[in-house]
């Protein structure tokens, strides 16, 4: 069978589609009575939809005919392109492409742009091609990018792989790929290091998408980024932020990941002439137990027109825009010669799929997905903790004297550098109870397994630990806490079940979500894996003092992400990944 995009070009079905068309056929489906969502005119008006194969044949005056091998009745609903997640990681999900999958196309997602670059992390490339592997022959077309920064701050951070240029090269020749991965190293790329223009300039001989990770950077920096071969970002941090980028070229992949950015877009929009066709939408990151109740994309789309932006603009984004930015000419729009990926909605403000078709199979409706779960995905990966068990002992910070100068990280996400005055008693600095301790021990097998102990403030008052193994970019174990025996004891929980997540308190076990495929994915149901992590965060509850929106359970996955600006905690020691600056804990 002919790949897609080219499997509609086949001259039977073309001569098919247009024997329909002109009724000189009939069409395998129609779809009669909807309203159709033309996000090309911005017009919603009633058609009805003839379907042969995977193609749209016609979109036609309504009652018009009758003559198909399926008719569905569409009455009332809103009938729109599949919606297109322009950027994502499936591993934020916690579950296996396929549990993705049963899990978002009723919802009303089609296709998916996957950056696998947690998988890569931690197994390397044999973990890209398996993610590959995986998402084929499912309902959800999974588009898959080449990893770009593997680890994301080459020598200030440790993975369980390195991807250099020989590596993106092997990639981007695979024709699974479709471009390259978000470029996070921005330091490397605006310094012209060997490594990341060899791997920009790879991308741009390739042909393939080259996306971006521009969290953070101003002014000439933005204009540098993108001198250099970027072509989009999703790190959007407020209006100035997206302005800046948009007049800069780039191709936006807003992200729902951080709905407080949300409603300051929307208003810098509506400053604008026209919504820009170089605006698209993602998720980016999404927990399980948040896709199962909240959803993915549709969710986005409900949140963006609850603050403001018209919903056939915010489909245009998601289906017709993101099409164009993938050089799918087959996707994102409804119309003759089109791909018949489908949604009906039953109304443009809550994104509620009624059915959804993709290329012309109907694969879901009310909410369900109509394929079985299929044959379970190889399950590789699953001894990936390679560390021993740890002991209280090794969470302390070792220092001598009778007080010492300590640096900190001060404040999730938007990271500055501290210092602090501590005493020291028995050979062991003490710690108030203000800060936490962040220790991060490498569990690939490729350098020392001992703890980097750091120290956070403005995380306020804990009670207990939590450990992860889900930790951008490189997925080491980290550990935070305010009592190392809690945080051994979390620790050990993660190495016994092959990693993923642990709450521990009082010298017992809270919670534990085991991931064992690369520490970062089950093969559960997501709605099982949702309620095993709906179970922990509320354990985590218990012993964290979170304060919304940065000092939140979801900033503790990300506090080791070394590439962005300002200090984090890595298993090389604390680093800054503006300057590729490192520090001891103890300063003297």
């Amino acid at each position: 069978m002919q790949a897609e995009p080219h499997d509609l070009d086949l001259p039977a079905l073309r001569d098919r589609a247009v024997r329909a068309a002109t009724g000189a056929g009939p069409f395998d489906v129609l779809l009669t009575g909807g309203q159709v969502v033309n996000v090309a005119t911005s017009e919603i008006y009633p058609a009805d939809i003839g379907i042969v194969g995977g193609l749209i044949a016609s979109v036609h005056a309504p009652a018009t005919r009758g003559d198909a091998e399926q008719v569905l009745d569409c009455a009332g609903q809103y009938l729109t392109p599949g919606l297109i997640d322009v950027h994502m990681h499936i591993e934020s999900s916690m579950v296996t492409p396929r549990r993705y999958a049963e899990t978002v196309v009723p919802q009303g997602t089609t296709t998916v742009v996957w950056d696998p670059h947690e998988v890569g992390n931690v197994a390397g490339l044999e973990g890209v091609d398996w993610a590959i592997e995986a998402a084929r022959g499912l309902d959800l077309r999974v588009l898959v990018l080449a990893p770009s920064c593997v680890p994301s701050a080459p020598g200030i951070e440790r993975a369980g792989a390195a991807f250099n240029l020989a590596e993106m090269q092997t990639m981007l020749a695979w024709p699974g790929i479709i471009g390259v991965a978000e470029v996070m190293d921005m330091r490397g790329v605006l310094t012209r290091s060997d490594k990341m223009a060899g791997i920009v300039n790879a991308g741009l001989a390739s042909g393939k998408l080259i996306c971006g990770h521009a969290r953070g950077l101003r002014g000439a920096e933005v204009q540098g980024f993108a001198s250099a071969g970027i072509q989009s970002d999703h790190e959007i941090s407020g209006p100035e932020d997206f302005l800046d980028k948009l007049r800069a070229g780039y191709c936006i992949e807003l992200r729902g990941s951080h709905d407080y950015v949300l409603p300051g877009v929307v208003q810098a929009l509506a400053g604008l002439p026209h919504v820009p066709q170089t605006l698209t939408i993602c998720t980016d990151d999404v927990f399980p137990d948040d896709l199962h109740r909240a959803g993915g994309m549709a969710d986005v789309l409900r949140r963006l027109v609850g603050h403001g932006l018209g919903a056939v603009d915010a489909l245009r984004a998601a289906t017709l825009n993101a099409a164009m930015r993938l050089g799918r000419a087959d996707l994102g729009l409804i119309a003759p010669g089109r791909r018949a990926d489908i949604v009906a909605f039953h109304d443009l403000t809550g994104f509620r799929a009624a059915r959804v078709l993709a290329s012309g199979r109907v694969v879901a409706e009310g909410g369900t997905a109509l394929r079985g779960e299929g044959p379970a995905t190889d399950l590789r990966f699953t001894d990936t903790m390679k560390l021993p068990r740890l002991t209280a002992q090794d969470f302390e910070i070792a220092a001598s004297g009778d007080s010492v100068t300590v640096n900190t990280v001060k404040r999730p996400r938007f990271t500055e550098w501290g210092t602090a005055r501590l005493p020291v008693q028995d050979g062991r600095v003490q710690v108030p109870a203000d800060m936490l301790r962040m220790a991060v021990v490498h569990r690939h097998g490729l350098a020392p397994a001992e703890p980097v102990v750091g120290l956070l403030e403005d995380w306020g008052t804990w009670s207990g630990a939590i450990a992860t193994t889900v930790a951008h970019d490189s997925h080491n174990l980290n550990v935070f806490g305010s009592d190392t025996g809690d945080m051994a004891l979390a620790a050990n929980a993660l190495i016994a079940c092959g990693g993923g997540m642990a709450v521990a308190q009082r010298g017992q076990v809270l919670a534990v979500l085991p991931l064992p495929v690369c520490g970062l994915l089950s093969d559960a149901p997501v709605a099982e894996v949702g309620a095993q992590l709906a179970a922990l965060r509320a354990a985590a509850d218990r012993v964290a003092d979170w304060l919304p929106p940065l000092r939140s359970f979801k900033a503790i996955v990300g506090a080791s992400l070394a590439c962005n600006p300002g200090p984090h905690v890595t298993d090389v020691g604390i680093c800054d990944g503006g300057s590729g600056e490192i520090r001891p804990v103890v300063a003297g």
